[in-house]
């Protein structure tokens, strides 16, 4: 009996632990109410996760002559297994002229398995919305949808894999009050050829960059709108002295931090920003 508790559990874990790739196709049906352009559309979800942070595109359409086209971005809760995505505008769209584009949230569960088909992935859950000029309250509902392989639309340019396929370690998070941080990038110790790129919000900002004691330079302009905003070093090289090391020097108003980033063969350095508005941070002290 024991051994049997030992094997679910390890089973568990495991699933636990596939559950966290949700990177890939995700396709399934949406039924409108009454007086919608198509009674049933599909959607199609193509999302790109590195760290928490979500990225991709999204299709609605009755078929490929027939859709719209949205980007979207959101948040993947490891710890909760929840996922939220908003989907931030429409930038392409083929429909009758008398129908009207929604601008989507999805709140959304990984699972696997479930009746017959043991094996099958889907991501689960709500959305609502409104229509594309912000006047009028799409009705919400219940949303399904299946991992799949291949897209039904030409496929977008993915991430890289040194991005997505290791683990995006958080160093540090940061609060700040700015709405525009520096950041400096050196080699750590002795300069031995390491190369970096940098991701602010999976969107590559620096690309194969050689460390040294000139810094490597750049700003962040904090998306006020946001929450958080996360900063991945990408080793694109291990230098002569494994692993690829760097010294970070954060410039935010009048404070300073040093970081010090590791990447290698399995992990990358993440640090998260969280904005704080000094209005309301001032009235809270």
């Amino acid at each position: 009996m024991l051994r049997k508790i030992i094997l679910w559990s390890m089973l568990f874990i495991c699933g636990l632990a596939r559950a966290q790739d949700i990177n890939g196709i995700w396709k399934g049906k949406l039924v409108m109410e009454p007086g919608g352009c198509f009674p049933v559309y599909n959607i199609e979800l193509q999302l790109q996760v590195a760290g928490t942070k979500i990225t991709g595109v999204s299709y609605h359409y009755s078929d490929t002559s027939n859709y719209v086209k949205e980007t979207f971005e959101g948040d993947y809760r490891k710890d909760s297994n929840s996922i939220l995505i908003t989907e931030l505008g429409v930038t392409t769209f083929h429909i009758p002229g008398d129908c009207v584009p929604c601008i989507k949230k999805y709140s959304l569960s990984y699972h696997k398995g479930g009746g017959n088909v043991v094996t099958e992935e889907q991501l689960r859950g709500s959305w609502s919305g409104k229509t594309m000029d912000g006047k009028t309250a799409c009705p919400p509902g219940t949303i399904v949808l299946t991992r799949f392989d291949k897209s039904t639309f030409k496929p977008e340019l993915k991430l890289p894999p040194l991005l997505t396929n290791r683990k995006a370690e958080l160093v540090k998070e940061i609060k700040v009050d700015t709405g525009t941080i520096k950041l400096d990038f050196y080699d750590n110790g002795i300069i031995d050829g390491d190369i970096i790129s940098v991701y602010v919000n999976n969107v590559q900002v620096i690309s194969n960059k050689m460390l040294g004691v000139k810094p490597i330079s750049m700003t962040v302009k904090i998306d006020l709108n946001r929450h958080e905003q996360e900063v991945i070093m990408v080793g694109e090289n291990m230098g002569t002295i494994p692993p690829n090391t760097a010294l970070m020097i954060v410039y935010a108003n009048d404070k300073r931090y040093q970081l010090y980033l590791t990447s290698d063969e399995q992990r990358n350095a993440m640090v998260r920003f969280i904005y704080e508005n000094p209005l309301t941070k001032n009235k809270s002290q």
